[in-house]
């Protein structure tokens, strides 16, 4: 089976992802939903075949390695056609894929949904910016939007640390290096040092993993520099409460202090299903205000919510508001909104 049809035949339907698991069909996820392909059940040399394509057209020879290391994760590009993220992996014994279709066109916020104020964050000279949410919510593609606008709009050198690279920025008004973990870098931890003497404006890390990448992280940002991430977490106090966990106990008053000054925004996002069969983005936006800036260092990281709720005017926005606003306008099911709620009792009385 040519694996190039197979992709093909994604982008042609504009699907997000396909998977390649021995003993199923090749299905895609289409909208938020898994579908069949196709009718026939893959064999494990099927899925083999397939898996050894992928590599000789990501020209890597790494089929060998997952004897010891059961996975595999990287992007590669067909030309005229798009990029592809896929991670290899056994199950069962077997060898499976699971491939995300990247368009080779920069995304666009306004057909997103993305508010104005989340993409003019780019318009920010220093501090930390996280972005935020469960796998699959859209947070690479909200910091390829923040990356893009400042990219055309300043005259910076961008710094990315990716694993993988997704989006392919060419240089517009800035320069925009872009380092592949385990290609161009060994590590975050490494890769993120040796960015600091890049002489950099912005620096995107594909993820706060650890305690270590994200203590370096903070220091990238109290030293002027405008760092954006990602973390799985949803909500601003589980985000900040995430980060000062991830350090001794001893040390965290001293964190959130520290966080106090460097934090800028958290963004959170959620992918809703649509009552038309898409999905819709709904968003939590914080600003570091004065006010969140001392319930942080105070350790009455609880309050944020409220200070979400009450400050509209400073273009913060909640989750539950954006949630509503897409119940109002007939785009999803009460019992969608209620689901997907930060506070669904108080939701409830609203809808």
């Amino acid at each position: 089976m040519d694996i190039v049809e197979v992709l093909k035949n994604a982008v042609w339907e504009n699907v997000s992802d396909v998977f390649i698991v021995a003993g199923g069909p090749i299905s895609y996820r289409k909208k938020g939903i898994v579908t069949r392909a196709q009718d026939d059940k893959l064999m494990p040399d099927d899925t083999e075949a397939m898996v050894k394509q992928i590599y000789a057209i990501s020209k890597r020879d790494q089929l060998r390695d997952l004897a010891t290391v059961d996975d595999d994760d990287f992007s590669f590009a067909i030309p005229g056609l798009s990029r592809f993220r896929v991670n290899i992996y056994k199950q069962r014994g077997s060898y499976s894929a699971v491939i995300r279709v990247i368009s080779f066109n920069m995304p666009d916020p306004v057909q997103l949904g993305l508010p104005e104020s989340l993409v003019r964050i780019g318009d920010t000279a220093k501090g930390l910016v996280l972005v935020t949410g469960p796998a699959a919510s859209g947070k690479t593609t909200t910091l390829t939007c923040m990356v893009d606008y400042i990219n055309k709009t300043r005259c910076d050198h961008i710094i990315t640390l990716e694993d993988p690279i997704e989006y392919l920025h060419r240089h517009d008004q800035s320069i925009v290096s872009q380092r592949e973990i385990g290609i161009d870098t060994p590590d975050y931890v490494r890769g993120l040092r040796a960015a600091l003497r890049e002489s950099p404006d912005v620096i995107l890390l594909g993820e706060l993993r650890d305690y270590e990448t994200i203590s370096i992280a903070m220091t990238a940002a109290e030293t002027g520099h405008l760092l954006l991430s990602t973390l799985h977490t949803l909500g601003a106090s589980n985000t900040v409460n995430r980060i000062i966990d991830v350090f001794p106990a001893n040390q965290q008053h001293q964190i959130a202090v520290q966080l106090s000054t460097v934090l800028h925004a958290v963004i959170s996002q959620q992918l809703l299903p649509t009552i038309s069969g898409g999905m819709a983005p709904a968003f939590e936006v914080l600003f570091a205000t004065t006010a969140v800036r001392n319930m942080i260092r105070d350790g009455k990281v609880y309050q944020l919510d409220g200070v979400i709720y009450s400050s509209q005017d400073q273009h913060m926005i909640s989750m539950d508001s954006t949630i509503l606003s897409l119940y109002k306008k007939g785009e999803i099911t009460k019992e969608t909104a209620l689901n997907y709620a930060f506070h669904p009792e108080t939701l409830e009385r609203s809808l």
